[in-house]
């Protein structure tokens, strides 16, 4: 990497480790001022905000910075270990909203309150990375805020393959995510990162391997190439469908064949947190 590469990395960086302490900062100050079932909704807000901005800038950098391929992936690991560590069992993904209807967890009311926040923070964070650009703190937010901060068209195959890899890669996650109590309680974070960049690294290229649909929205959906309707049916419709699909599989359809019942079978919560 050259000298000017350096720098844009290191900035990318600040701004990563400024998006994690802002929204710590906002989760701690809600656990210290909010009591109640209202505190999990400012939770929800401050991670998924979190998770948005560093996708923002992640994907900036890639994109434009043209990093190492081993550089980037470091660094999607490392972050997304941030993120499970961090969130507190925020989902900051509206599909974990909906299991927890299906579950039986919480109303259909309490559910859509918490998508709300998922998507508020999303539209927040886009902002959030803009005003950041902006200052053109390096060469790669000043080239972008040339181009008036436009990303283009984020599909490298057709609609049906990238909604296809958005659904295996959701039902992946979910999969990891069911099943990562198997594994000794210091190394979940790391398990599930690595699931998540593997993820990255192999569809990434076809659909950007969001397979969550408020993340998608705040980083996939300005940009050119696709309508909102299209970019609906690949990344809303292909992660809902892989994570109902994977529970399908694994708690009735395993079961079932099996002949073991799954009557008042729960995933724990600390299962259900997801990130890219």
């Amino acid at each position: 990497m050259t000298g000017g590469e350096h720098t844009d990395l290191f900035v990318s960086l600040a701004v990563l480790a400024a998006a994690v302490l802002l929204s710590e900062a906002a989760r701690r100050a809600a656990a210290r001022l909010c009591r109640g079932a209202y505190c999990i909704y400012l939770l929800e807000a401050a991670s998924t905000f979190q998770l948005c901005c560093c996708t923002h800038e992640l994907k900036l950098l890639g994109e434009t910075a043209r990093v190492e391929l081993a550089v980037g992936l470091s660094l999607t690991f490392t972050v997304t270990v941030v993120h499970l560590l961090t969130f507190r069992g925020a989902a900051c993904n509206p599909c974990g909203a909906l299991e927890s209807v299906c579950r039986g967890g919480s109303g259909g009311g309490a559910a859509a309150a918490l998508v709300a926040c998922q998507f508020g923070a999303a539209v927040a964070a886009r902002f959030f990375a803009a005003s950041v650009w902006s200052l053109g703190l390096s060469d790669v937010h000043a080239r972008h805020r040339r181009f008036g901060f436009r990303c283009f068209d984020p599909l490298g195959g057709t609609l049906r393959e990238a909604a296809a890899v958005e659904l295996a890669c959701a039902f992946t996650v979910q999969a990891a995510a069911m099943h990562v109590h198997k594994v000794d309680e210091k190394l979940r974070a790391p398990c599930v990162a690595a699931v998540i960049t593997g993820l990255v690294y192999t569809g990434g290229s076809i659909s950007g391997a969001v397979f969550n649909p408020v993340l998608a929205f705040s980083v996939q959906f300005p940009c050119s190439g696709h309508t909102y309707l299209e970019y609906c049916f690949v990344y809303w419709l292909g992660p809902v469908l892989g994570v109902a699909s994977c529970i399908l599989l694994f708690e009735k359809i395993i079961p079932f064949l099996s002949g073991k019942s799954t009557i008042g079978l729960e995933v724990p919560a600390a299962q259900k947190q997801k990130t890219q």
